[in-house]
């Protein structure tokens, strides 16, 4: 009897995140935050404003197969203090690990206004574009709200003459609407 509970139970919770997924995935949702300017970097020492719009899933799939199904992102990282900033667009994939709890990894490509060789105080990002990279784990407080902490990493590959890259990582907000 237990064991007939016990998979009567995850089952329930397996079809309320699935629900949840699938009722979050129809919505289009707009991001804001505050990021840490490449800590560990001539640059260092700063403050980065967030901005991101996503889609909803670009298709659909199988409850099974949501979290292999991506939304578009577009979104920009400024710098406060004039150092390198970015504007990026690409793929996000989100896994929902309990219905508020979930991760996400996303990839694209991005553009900024950093210098392409080494400067007092300033990256060596090598050319004026490069490959996005982020990681987040998030909290949805309601349908509507949630937060995150995110990480994001801006690098050309090695496919320029320099590649010092830049991480940056901090807080969001995410409303769903």
């Amino acid at each position: 009897m237990r064991a007939g509970t016990a998979l009567a139970a995850l089952a329930v919770l397996a079809a309320s995140i699935v629900a949840a997924s699938a009722q979050q995935a129809a919505r289009w949702e707009i991001r804001g935050g505050v990021f840490v300017h490449d800590a560990v970097s001539p640059e260092a020492g700063s403050v980065d404003l967030n901005a991101e719009l996503l889609s909803p899933k670009l298709f659909s799939a199988a409850p099974e197969w949501q979290a292999v199904v991506p939304r578009a992102h577009i979104g920009t990282t400024v710098n406060t203090a004039g150092d390198t900033s970015h504007a990026y667009a690409g793929l996000t994939w989100n896994y929902d690990v309990t219905k508020r709890l979930f991760v996400e990894g996303s990839f694209g490509a991005a553009i900024h206004d950093g210098k392409f060789a080494q400067r007092p105080g300033r990256l060596a990002m090598g050319c004026s574009w490069g490959f996005r990279e982020s990681g987040s784990m998030g909290w949805r407080f309601s349908e509507s709200l949630s937060a995150m902490a995110t990480i994001e990493h801006v690098s050309n590959a090695g496919l320029c003459d320099q590649n010092r890259g830049l991480t940056n990582f901090g807080l969001r907000l995410g409303y769903a609407f």
